[in-house]
């Protein structure tokens, strides 16, 4: 009989455990907290009071994993956007247009989404789960892992034993330690910090609007020296929104009631302002400052055999770039592929290890790209670099083509395939003149009737937030 054991029951450890019942005889996850009976906060995920999305390649993942999983969501209320047909996004050089390009987001609360996904994955009982149980280590040697050892609710410890062993703890994962303890040469691990942190407050949105609303982006840009604030409103379950603000640790955005209203006030666009004067607080302004990029190379080290790290804790990108789910579910995606060529015995996992890092680096490298790009002196190679990349920016606003490419790129979708219709284009072929804020505004006749039907009764927040 072989045993699995997954160490982590959130999203990546869940869909993990999915994956190995269908190659192993017994999965049981080994999970720190309780959970909840419902879409409810789960300890120990800090981050789940944020905004939280699936890209398409990982929602298109979700779906070959647990067939009907997308459906299901949308029925408890999540939402699906366009991108940018469904999003109304000003960019650092102006406003996109909307164009249907196939990207699209899934937008709900952590809550929810891990709640129908634990339900549906769970049902059937091919997957144990070991609640309020704590991993202390491995146990095995340098070139094999047998089992773990973890610590019970009452404070006694027991060895679990198992052939396959997957560590999908997150962020805070253990495994280098736990790799060292076992007498393994170190993990290489590379760090790249954009400083970025966030203020995230949910919203009660007007009934008008609750369900209708594109989602919206507002790009920071620099300005007289100083970094730029961004913002993010995404449509959410119950009628809600969450509403994030970001800004790097020299500008973070602030956390108290009047100072978080005011740097929502002082946004480049004064539409989020007002569609938030129009919805009810729910709850406290929250922070989240654990936004560095951080890539462990367990890859790159020999063995051990039966030991397999995946998710966050294996590559953790900025949430900014919502690609950390989406990459956890198509590396599930990719170890079932894997495990039916090559079988599950605890000899395969060194090379499985390397075919999901190689999942992730596709996220990594787009990630550290962006954050390590900050704009360059002028007089330098860096400098001529960056101007280059601005233009492209710029061109990509009013060119279909371009912004296909872009938004595709993004939300972790393959290349285009050599037959498909080129794309690539001169920067200035197909440019079209850039958009003012009503012209942006009057693409999404959801948005729009409430926008221009209530401009008189706003005019005087309107003329005080551009007057800022």
């Amino acid at each position: 009989m072989t045993k699995a054991v997954v160490l982590g029951g959130g999203f990546a450890g869940v869909l993990a455990a999915t994956v190995l019942a269908r190659h192993v005889d017994e999965v049981t996850v080994v999970e720190g907290g309780r959970y909840p009976a419902g879409p409810e906060p789960r300890p120990g995920l800090p981050q789940a009071f944020h905004s939280h999305v699936l890209v398409t390649a990982g929602a298109e993942a979700l779906e070959t994993l647990l067939p009907g999983t997308l459906a299901a969501l949308a029925a408890r209320g999540a939402h699906r956007r366009g991108l940018p047909d469904g999003a109304l996004i000003l960019s650092a050089d102006g406003w996109f247009r909307r164009h249907e390009t196939g990207a699209y987001l899934v937008s709900c609360s952590r809550w929810l989404l891990d709640h129908v996904i634990r339900q549906r994955a769970l049902a059937g009982g091919a997957v144990s789960v070991r609640e309020r149980t704590r991993v202390l280590g491995l146990a095995g040697d340098a070139s094999r892992v047998t089992g773990v050892l973890v610590a019970r609710e009452d404070g006694s410890t027991e060895t679990v034993h198992a052939d396959l062993v997957v560590d999908a703890t997150g962020r805070r994962s253990r495994a280098p330690r736990w790799l060292a303890e076992l007498g393994g040469p170190a993990v290489e691990e590379e760090v790249a910090d954009p400083g970025l942190v966030y203020s995230t407050r949910i919203y009660r949105a007007p009934d008008a609007l609750a369900a209708r609303i594109p989602a919206i982006m507002v790009h920071p840009r620099p300005e007289n020296g100083r970094p730029g604030h961004g913002a993010t409103l995404f449509p959410m379950e119950d009628g809600r929104w969450t509403f994030t603000l970001t800004g790097t640790r020299a500008a973070a955005p602030p956390t108290d009631d009047k100072g978080f209203t005011d740097c929502a006030r002082a946004l480049r666009s004064p539409v989020v302002a007002e569609l938030l004067a129009a919805a009810e607080p729910l709850g406290a302004v929250r922070p989240f400052r654990a936004t560095a990029n951080r890539r462990r190379w367990f890859e790159r080290r020999p063995g051990p055999e039966g030991f397999l790290v995946v998710g966050d804790a294996l590559a953790a990108v900025n949430p900014v770039h919502s690609h950390g789910m989406s990459v956890a579910a198509l590396s599930a995606v990719r170890i079932d592929r894997e495990l039916a060529r090559s079988g599950a015995g605890p000899s395969a996992l060194p090379a499985l290890q390397a075919a999901v890092a190689e999942v992730a680096d596709t996220s990594w490298r787009m990630a550290t790209g962006q954050d390590r790009d900050p704009a360059a002196p002028d007089g330098t190679a860096a400098a001529a670099g960056h101007r280059v990349r601005a233009m492209m920016s710029r061109a990509v606003l009013g060119n279909p083509a371009l912004m296909t490419d872009l938004f595709r790129t993004q939300t972790l979708l393959p290349p285009r395939a050599a037959a498909d219709p080129p794309l690539h284009r001169a920067p200035s072929a197909g440019a079209r003149p850039p958009l003012d804020t009503d012209e942006a505004v009057a693409q999404f006749p959801e948005l729009s009737e409430w926008w221009f039907s209530g401009r008189r009764s706003r005019r005087p927040a309107l003329e005080e937030t551009r007057g800022r």
